[in-house]
């Protein structure tokens, strides 16, 4: 065994039980579960936010989210910002860049209806999003979603640890300013998935000439395949 992940094997035994509640570790392979006990047991910071109901389908919301080119492709449609691209990583998830200096690898570790936990590895460069260095950080997110009375809603939780080099003292006023940062962007990337569904649902077929146009031909063939009418 790998001497260097005994104390998180050891941990893995040892988590408060309020936590295997709210993360899933015993649902993950072993990789994902190490990484995703090492982000929780220590947190830099932790957040909750919730988005207001969209009048859009769980289904379409779920279409989305498992063909994340498409998402993306109609996220740069409806003129969103940042502009997003998606690209498949065989056996590592997902890489979601900006091509101006964010940039993270996001990887499914777990799912269920109306349930999904993901951890990312992600860098944003000097000043991208105001921050006076660059900022690596590690996350586990639980993105908990449902139709409710009102339409779709859903809650996200994450716990965010920061790169080695951001540990040191003279770093730590920037903390509370690159927390705020993540939650002001985690809600507004969440919100505006919702708002994209919500455009879908109500006339997926004035994005795929858009699509067509752009060029990616991973969205291009993904689009007529999950967005059929009557679907």
């Amino acid at each position: 065994m790998d001497a260097s992940r005994t104390p998180w094997l050891l941990l893995l035994l040892f988590l408060p039980q309020v936590l295997w509640g709210q993360v899933p570790l015993d649902k993950m392979s072993l990789p994902n579960r190490l990484m995703a006990a090492e982000i929780v047991h220590r947190p830099d910071f932790t957040f909750k936010t919730e988005t207001p109901p969209a009048h859009v389908r769980v289904a379409t919301m779920e279409k989305l989210f498992d063909h994340p080119r498409v998402a993306a492709a109609m996220w740069r449609e409806c003129q969103f910002a940042p502009r997003l691209y998606a690209f498949a990583l065989p056996a590592r998830g997902l890489v979601v860049d900006d091509a101006n200096g964010l940039r993270g690898t996001m990887t499914l570790a777990y799912r269920e209806p109306g349930l999904r936990v993901y951890l990312i590895e992600g860098r944003v460069e000097k000043w991208r999003m105001g921050n006076p260095f660059p900022v690596g950080a590690k996350m586990v997110i639980i993105y908990k979603y449902w139709e409710g009375p009102k339409g779709f809603q859903s809650r996200l939780q994450t716990w965010t640890t920061l790169d080695s080099a951001l540990l040191g003292a003279v770093t730590r006023p920037f903390r509370k300013h690159i927390q705020r940062r993540q939650e002001e962007f985690m809600g507004y990337i969440m919100g505006n998935m919702a708002k994209g569904g919500e455009f879908a649902d109500s006339s997926f077929e004035d994005f795929l000439g858009p699509i067509q146009r752009e060029g990616d031909p991973v969205a291009i063939h993904q689009f007529p395949e999950i967005f059929k009418k009557g679907s």
